[in-house]
């Protein structure tokens, strides 16, 4: 029987920030994966081929709109098999820097297996072999939750684990669930030729998302798609040769269809360890607990990623790795914390959200806050674009210390970074101001939400009388 300084079990994000950490730090690590390859969901499901797609999808978008805006002629529908081709692409691109190999030059033992714990220090492969671990790590993901629909049996169902593998494009999708995949890919597989209705049981849209910023992307969004919100799927059900999904609540009805797409969420991939054999102790929805340093039950056994529920974005997964890399190889005790921890809807405008909205802070502190807001009309490159949705909200204390900042817009992932960093290291938003930004570019729109800081110091306040007076003197 082997045995290993750490073993991980899941090879997807969390599993290989863990595994390739301890690893060159010097612990002896055996990392398990049930599927032939690494990379896990986000590689083989979900980031990597889903915003592969998008990316194909916004191309066809744009090639419509900048015909009609031009006068040319386009003729003919996208072809699904080349839109799955590009993304299909994209992953095996991605899979050799993730692949086998480079873990194994890491002294890393992969094992391509499935993983059952005997008690909280031996794991039984279905390989057939046992092996022992001094510290073990649970990275197991998440899959699809499959509901109970009456007739599901009459329809095409996709998930986010089948959608990339369709061998036609169904002309009309049902997309139950409106979180991120369902937003994302509803948008996406609209823009490449599907009638799509979104039916979500939530009686607002974008919940968590702050106000101004979410009505941007929804007004965008219903151009696009039909949203039946307060409802649910009820049946599929199948009258004269036609299948129909029928809804109730607020919009019930019957619409229509040739696929259901089950988007309502996920479940932690935590029934199939045995965990009660290692006293791991887990909730309801069959989410591991851990505590902030990551330990289970067990102080030995470590839970990350989408099976201990606490963040379900792939960043996530590899911000808590980073941590367990500190506590399981070091001993150490550091805590996760998601405060400075970003996510993104990767939709069309993209919406970034970053600490508290204002409706959060307001809640907490009352009217002892500070809010500043840009938008497009005051960024030359945007304007030169045309773009006429982008916008940012930066949300600080009375001393300009960051309590949340969002964001709306094309590539917004991207030019929100500085804000990112500033509030991890406690930064004031009056040092924005303080960089030089190459003009014109569309992360100006940051340092002109920066520069309202000091205009409000400057000249909003008894300091701009004494200001002039001073001018004047001097002149």
């Amino acid at each position: 029987m082997k045995t290993y300084d750490i073993i991980v079990i899941g090879g997807g994000s969390g599993g290989l920030t863990v595994a390739a950490g301890a690893a060159q730090f010097g612990a002896k690590v055996a990392l398990i994966e049930k599927r032939n390859s690494l990379g896990g969901d986000c590689l083989h499901f979900g980031c990597v081929p889903s915003k592969a797609l998008i990316a194909v999808a916004n191309e066809v978008h744009q090639l419509y709109q900048s015909a009609e805006a031009f006068g040319v002629s386009v003729s003919g529908k996208p072809k699904w098999q080349l839109a799955k081709d590009r993304v299909h692409t994209a992953v095996s691109i991605i899979q050799e820097n993730d692949g086998e190999k480079r873990f194994r030059e890491l002294g890393v033992d992969v094992m391509f297996a499935s993983a059952t714990f005997q008690d909280s220090h031996h794991i039984q492969l279905s390989s057939g072999s046992i092996i022992e671990g001094k510290r073990i790590i649970i990275a197991t993901g998440s899959r699809p939750i499959i509901p109970e629909v009456e007739g599901i049996e009459n329809i095409q169902i996709l998930t986010s684990e089948t959608v990339f593998d369709m061998e036609q494009l169904p002309k009309r999708i049902v997309m139950m669930g409106a979180g991120p995949i369902g937003l994302e890919l509803s948008q996406a597989l609209s823009r490449l030729g599907s009638n799509v209705s979104v039916v979500d049981s939530s009686d607002l849209l974008l919940s968590k998302e702050d106000g101004e910023v979410s009505n941007i992307l929804l007004n965008q969004l219903k151009k696009e798609l039909e949203f039946l919100s307060s409802s649910t799927v009820e049946k599929v059900i199948q009258r004269d040769g036609k299948t129909f999904v029928r809804v109730k609540g607020q919009h019930a009805r019957e619409i229509e269809a040739d696929a259901l797409f089950l988007a309502i969420g996920r479940r932690p991939n935590s029934d199939t360890l045995n965990l009660e054999k290692a006293g791991v102790n887990v909730n309801q929805k069959g989410e591991i607990i851990v505590k902030e340093t990551m330990q289970t039950s067990e102080p030995h056994i470590y839970a990350l990623g989408d099976v201990n529920g606490a963040f379900p974005f792939t960043h996530g997964a590899s911000h808590e790795g980073k941590v367990v890399v500190a506590n399981a190889v070091f001993g150490l005790k550091r805590k996760v914390s998601y405060e400075n921890v970003p996510w993104v809807y990767y939709t069309d405008p993209e919406i970034f959200h970053l600490g508290m909205t204002e409706s959060e802070v307001k809640e907490q502190r009352g009217s002892n806050y500070k809010v500043y807001r840009m938008d497009h009309n005051h960024v030359d490159r945007m304007i030169a674009e045309m773009d006429n949705q982008s916008m940012i909200k930066i949300i600080t204390d009375n001393k300009g210390m960051i309590l949340g900042a969002h964001g709306v817009g094309g590539n917004v992932s991207d030019w929100m970074q500085q804000l990112v960093y500033m509030k991890t290291n406690g930064e004031s938003v009056k040092k924005i101001s303080n960089s030089v930004y190459p003009y014109p570019s569309r992360s100006e729109i940051v340092k002109n939400a920066g520069d309202l800081y000091w205009r409000e110091k400057l000249f909003g306040s008894s300091l701009s009388k004494m200001m002039s007076q001073y001018v004047s003197w001097f002149r």
